[in-house]
């Protein structure tokens, strides 16, 4: 059963989103107004120029709103991949985190149980 609090807030999302975008929209065709003709010599925007720039800027820098992509954060996903990670060899291990690193994924050993490699790592004890 939902609450009437939880009712509220599913009301007050979008009208927080609407104005939010007024704002960033008004901010944002304020200051193209005020440095880019002057430092670039380029046109002055009005209002819905300033809502289509953002737009692209999100579609362009940050994603789109429709896939959002959050498998790090979901337990699921941390789940089955520590699945697959118990099941593998070291090698494999070796291979995986190289091809992780390679796409600039930060994972670590010590995320799966298992401790850091780094150079310190290699080291033995005399």
């Amino acid at each position: 059963m939902r609450t009437l609090s939880h009712q509220l807030r599913k009301l007050l999302i979008l009208p927080l989103i609407l104005v939010a975008l007024v704002l960033f929209s008004l901010i944002t065709m304020l200051l193209w107004n005020a440095l880019m003709p002057q430092i670039f010599h380029l046109p002055v925007i009005n209002y819905w120029q300033a809502i289509g720039l953002l737009i692209l800027a999100r579609l362009f820098f940050g994603g789109s709103l429709m896939y959002r992509s959050h498998r790090s954060h979901d337990p699921r996903w941390n789940h089955q991949i520590k699945d697959k990670f118990a099941g593998m060899t070291p090698e494999e291990r070796e291979e995986f985190f190289k091809k992780l690193h390679k796409f600039r994924h930060f994972v670590h050993y010590y995320d799966f149980g298992e401790k850091e490699t780094g150079k310190d790592s290699e080291k033995e004890p005399k």
